[in-house]
């Protein structure tokens, strides 16, 4: 079983988590290094997603139609993988949502 993909998908999410935590002092010294944008931070992440949806779906493809280099253990990890990525994206987006409909309530 490939572990690599696993294990690379923790530590971007431990990333992630660690750039959410950071809080405001991290976000002033990555605008003032000329950190990443925050619309390619999304778009790069939202392709990932995409990318592991689509190879669980090829590795299913392969394997139903019974591919001698496709195995149950594989496909269901990577199925695994696309719907940990998925349910932690529709996370993020329900961050975005909650903070967009609180600054809009918000009176100035």
């Amino acid at each position: 079983m490939d572990t690599q993909g696993i294990d690379q998908l923790l530590s971007q999410m431990r990333a992630a988590s660690a750039m959410a935590g950071g809080g405001e002092a991290s976000a002033a010294s990555g605008a003032a290094s000329g950190g990443v944008d925050f619309a390619s931070l999304l778009k790069s992440s939202l392709d990932e997603v995409n990318g592991a949806q689509q190879e669980a779906s090829q590795l299913s493809k392969e394997f139903e139609l019974g591919a001698p280099g496709a195995n149950l253990q594989d496909v269901m990890v990577s199925l695994q993988k696309a719907n940990v990525s998925f349910q932690t994206m529709v996370q993020v987006r329900n961050k975005l949502v909650s903070a967009y409909q609180e600054v809009m309530g918000m009176q100035v």
